[in-house]
């Protein structure tokens, strides 16, 4: 079972593959890792999407979709995978969506986490990081993943290690940057989800609600995986 993953900064998305990730055991594969995975290795690709990085610029598709396909390709992935952080328009979406199908891999569910955008924005003033693992869920505002005391100050929930706060989670430019992009329906990544819900074939899309519970949004989800 092969899934791509939406959701706004704030949707949760990252602890819902997680999650299924769990149950399904499939890689949970984040496109910021495998930038990190190629550079770090000196992969001939990773050579020149540092170039770019280098130099501020974004790394082009015809360099970033070939590196996720090779990670797609990989032993771990024979059974299945969750893909989270690309596409993130909608000309990344049909690359995407040709690359694969020129590949022969199979896209067999686009998961969609709804939520409104000031909903977003407040989840990501409130998260804090785990720097064991980003996927444990922590959240100031929410009862059911509040950090812990220890010590007289907030510790993981999940394995006790330290939090940390990213910088942009508390500047409001940078947020509205980023929902800019992703709530954008015509050229942004909203118009890459619409453009799954309309490739028909194969592929199914599962649209749910984020605004519930972490355990309610992965049970609906769960209800429609096979």
């Amino acid at each position: 079972m092969n899934i791509l993953v939406f959701g706004p900064n704030g949707s949760g998305k990252g602890t819902q593959g997680a999650i299924v990730q769990k149950k399904y055991t499939m890689p949970h594969i984040e496109s910021g890792a495998i930038f990190r995975k190629n550079i770090g290795g000196g992969t001939e690709l990773g050579k020149q999407a540092k170039e770019y990085i280098d130099r501020g610029d974004l790394v082009p598709d015809n360099i970033t979709i070939p590196m996720i396909l090779d990670r797609l390709k990989e032993a771990d992935c024979k059974s299945g995978w969750i893909l989270d952080g690309f596409p993130r328009n909608k000309v990344q979406a049909e690359t995407l969506a040709k690359a694969l199908s020129d590949a022969g891999i199979a896209l067999d569910y686009v998961v969609e986490i709804v939520l409104p955008r000031d909903v977003a924005k407040l989840r990501i003033t409130g998260r804090r990081l785990c720097v064991n693992d980003n996927n444990h869920p922590n959240h100031i505002a929410f009862d059911a993943i509040k950090p812990v005391e220890k010590d007289g100050k907030l510790v993981c929930r999940v394995c006790g290690g330290e939090l940390k706060t990213r910088a942009d989670d508390q500047d409001d430019v940078a947020i509205d940057k980023r929902h800019d992009i992703y709530y954008d329906d015509k050229t942004g990544t909203m118009a890459a989800v619409n453009f799954f819900k309309g490739l028909g074939g194969n592929t199914k899309v599962i649209s749910v609600d984020g605004r519930p519970s972490i355990g309610e949004v992965s049970e609906a989800i769960m209800q429609q995986l096979a």
